[in-house]
């Protein structure tokens, strides 16, 4: 019997990364495209140090339609794809928003475009909590409306969501669903894989990692002047594998034809609000360590507060979180440390 085989864009990233591996230990094959603009070709190489498997992968940029074309000519049984790649620091988005929208939208537009040609049948989208913005009550659930953006990456993400519930419209045979995730932390259990950006870190955990090891002389803290409990941004940490599982089960959702409607949509956090200064001390008591901050002003996109009711993918996915936010840190310390001591292919 032939394995199901899956497209993966940004297969080399963070998430995707850890969701291939989750894809390989459960029997799928997986293709891989990535156009390692903030990955590593060596991830694949630690994808195998960990699974045992290699993958197919190639390195392009899924904005080149007719290159995206090639893969599904070369692979014409991918059942489905999961869709990561895209381009994610909200501060970036903010000074180039034109960057922003002629990656995001555009390498979903192939992807469709693909899909449509090949009879492609399953999607998952890679969406965000950022779809939200300032939200009015917490937490948000799936009912929860989708506020004014607060930086362009969050809205190429809510552009991207309204684009697959139109292009679901007139091509019936594909059922999809958008996985909005909350912040994504941690790294693989093994501590041989984990977040790498090629570019100077814009997420917590790796920014507070790197300060530890050495890397970078001190962090900073934007604001510590917002209504909340210490002053700082609350935001809802989620392990990256708990993420992996969920897409290794959204997908078992649809492809089991157990999804009611053509569409859905599912929160992925922990449900519970972590400051970012609560997220700094769970850190230094996991690392034995005091971390140089600094509090800096606030940060243009970000928005004050926000964590997730995750109660309908608990419900429909049979999907619950393993790691609190004691387990992320660890995890993201071992990685750092590993890659410190070159323990790991990087």
């Amino acid at each position: 019997m032939s394995k199901t085989k899956i497209l993966i864009t940004g297969g080399a990233g963070y998430i995707g990364s850890h969701a291939v591996i989750e894809f390989l230990n459960l029997g799928f094959e997986i293709i891989s495209v990535d156009n390692l603009s903030n990955s590593s070709v060596k991830t694949y190489d630690r994808i195998n140090q960990i699974t045992g498997k290699l993958i197919r992968h190639y390195q392009m940029d899924i904005c080149n339609l007719d290159l995206l074309t090639k893969v599904f000519e070369e692979n014409p049984d991918i059942e489905g794809v999961i869709h990561f790649a895209a381009l994610k620091s909200v501060p970036e988005s903010v000074q180039q928003p034109l960057l922003y929208f002629r990656n995001n939208v555009n390498a979903l537009l192939n992807v469709l475009e693909c899909m449509k040609n090949f009879q492609t049948k399953y999607l998952i989208f890679s969406s965000s909590c950022s779809v939200y913005g300032n939200v009015k009550q917490l937490p948000v659930n799936e009912e929860t409306p989708v506020e004014k953006p607060e930086s362009p990456y969050a809205y190429t993400k809510v552009i991207g969501e309204q684009v697959i519930q139109d292009f679901l419209r007139i091509n019936p045979w594909v059922k999809a669903s958008s996985l909005r995730y909350f912040n994504p932390v941690g790294a693989h259990s093994s501590g041989l894989n984990g977040e790498l950006p090629s570019n100077r870190p814009n997420n917590l955990v790796p920014v507070i990692t790197r300060t530890a090891i050495g890397k970078m002389p001190e962090m900073s803290v934007f604001g510590n002047d917002y209504n909340t409990r210490d002053g700082s941004c609350i935001r809802d940490y989620i392990h990256v594998s708990d993420i992996a599982d969920a897409h290794v089960k959204a997908y078992n959702f649809l492809a089991d034809r157990r999804q009611p409607d053509q569409y859905s949509l599912f929160n992925l956090g922990s449900g519970k609000g972590v400051t970012v200064l609560e997220a700094i001390s769970s850190f230094e008591k996991i690392a034995n360590l005091r971390l140089k901050y600094k509090i800096v002003p606030r940060r243009e996109g970000d928005v004050e507060a926000i964590y997730s009711d995750c109660s309908k993918a608990k419900r429909l996915l049979n999907w619950i979180p393993k790691n609190d936010i004691d387990s992320m840190m660890k995890t993201a310390w071992d990685w750092e440390k590993n890659l410190a001591t070159e323990k790991i292919i990087s």
